[in-house]
């Protein structure tokens, strides 16, 4: 009766045991996996706090006199000029993302046509200029008003296309990295940061543009929105090019590496067709400059002693 009793009972711990595991097990399972998905959260945050400190968004910091500016814009009811989407894509894409980069552009369209008008009336109207008629004086302030006008837009414009082929330029080298450090086992993010440290110094633009996409894909949800944001902000075809190359790689499961390699093929063969381009086109542009320079002075180191001669047998004779 005594071993019946034992037997009962090891069985009743035995079933107790199982059923503890058979809770547990999932339970910690369960723990781990959400422990696992925490870490990396965590670390996504790591990377883009990382990532968006070393480029301290933007070229643009916050000033004191960044409050005198938003009254002015303010006070001329020009506010729905700061949410405009194209002039905070423009200034991206000259590398201005601060938020203090559009108050400053339009407070400097708004004030220095003033400045500029003020300048030119008081120099209009100062004895260096001269007593000249009024209507001069007024052309003369009018065009420094309208200068002034268009001179931010200009400079936007050029800081863009300055940009944009800095961008143009550094991308093959980017890519060829990028083949590398995917090729090698990297992940597309180390491949973005690797690039961002190695052309810090030869190309700062793409390392910004590289190390916001890598803050972004490791801070957005959706990586497709991370890549349509780094064609978007650069403008670029090359760049477009790369996003859908890359979305594309994730959406079917393609191998990265041989998307970014035959990225990399047709960049080197677009590149070699402008090349040819430009050296087919350089005897056409050199027809100008060698009638207009090299052909007067070889008909003069031609000709020039045979009038001289002339010249001398008519004197002589």
């Amino acid at each position: 009766m005594a071993a019946m009793e034992i037997l009962i009972v090891t069985v009743a711990t035995l079933a107790a045991f199982v059923s503890v595991l058979a809770l547990g097990v999932p339970l910690a399972s369960r723990d781990q996996l959400a422990g696992r998905l925490k870490a990396v959260a965590e670390r996504r945050r790591e990377l883009s706090a990382s990532q968006r400190e070393r480029l301290g968004g933007g070229r643009f910091q916050p000033r004191r006199h960044v409050g005198l500016m938003k009254a002015v814009i303010a006070r001329l009811n020009l506010q729905e000029l700061l949410e405009a989407r194209d002039l905070k894509l423009k200034l991206a894409r000259a590398g201005y993302r601060g938020n203090t980069a559009a108050v400053t552009f339009i407070f400097s369209r708004v004030a220095l046509p003033v400045v500029l008008l003020v300048a030119a009336l008081l120099y209009v109207y100062s004895p260096a200029f001269g007593d000249r008629p009024a209507t001069t004086r007024l052309m003369v302030a009018l065009s420094a008003f309208i200068a002034g006008s268009y001179v931010p837009a200009l400079w936007l414009a050029n800081l863009v296309q300055r940009r944009r082929q800095a961008l143009t330029r550094a991308f093959p080298e980017a890519l060829d990295l990028m083949v590398i450090c995917v090729e090698a086992g990297q992940s597309v993010e180390g491949a973005l940061i690797r690039v961002t440290e190695e052309l810090g110094s030869s190309s700062p633009a793409l390392a910004e543009e590289m190390g916001l996409a890598a803050a972004e894909l490791a801070f957005l949800g959706d990586r497709r929105l991370a890549w349509d944001n780094l064609a978007e902000r650069t403008g670029l075809p090359l760049f477009k090019s790369l996003a859908t190359a890359l979305v594309q790689s994730e959406k079917y499961g393609t191998p990265v590496s041989q998307a970014l390699r035959v990225l990399a093929q047709e960049t080197r063969e677009s590149r070699m067709a402008a090349a040819e381009k430009k050296a087919a086109a350089l005897p056409a542009k050199l027809t100008v400059p060698m009638i207009t320079f090299f052909l007067p002075v070889l008909f003069l180191v031609i000709a020039g002693p045979a009038v001289i001669q002339v010249m001398q047998f008519r004197a002589g004779g």
